[in-house]
């Protein structure tokens, strides 16, 4: 599924861009960074293997609010030093790439049942 696939290749890009926050942050905003990317594609994994519409769609929205969540988390550390711009805006553009294929993918399977 190409939106998984976009989905992990932005977790592992944020575990690249958290790698270069210092050490005292891996228990603060590193470590939930990390488990906000992480729970995109796993929502989508998860709502996929339920085989049933209705709960995929479920998992689908909650991987969008785990998708805003990481993007929080992102402004926090621009906004308190830990990350430049440029690469806020580099990693945003991922987050939007993979929130319009969650919208899709939810209307498309909202219009099957």
């Amino acid at each position: 599924m190409r939106v998984w696939q976009a989905s992990v290749d932005l977790s592992v890009d944020c575990y690249a861009v958290t790698k270069l926050f210092p050490q005292n942050e891996m228990f603060g905003i590193t470590s939930q960074i990390r488990k906000a990317c992480v729970s995109v594609a796993a929502n989508i994994a998860e709502g996929h293997g339920r085989e049933q519409t209705g709960s995929f769609i479920q998992f689908l929205r909650i991987a969008q609010g785990s998708l805003k969540e990481l993007e929080t988390h992102f402004i926090i550390a621009q906004r308190v030093g830990l990350i430049e711009e440029r690469e806020v805006v580099r990693i945003f553009g991922q987050c939007e790439q993979v929130g319009r294929m969650l919208r899709s993918l939810i209307r498309t399977l909202q219009d099957k049942t």
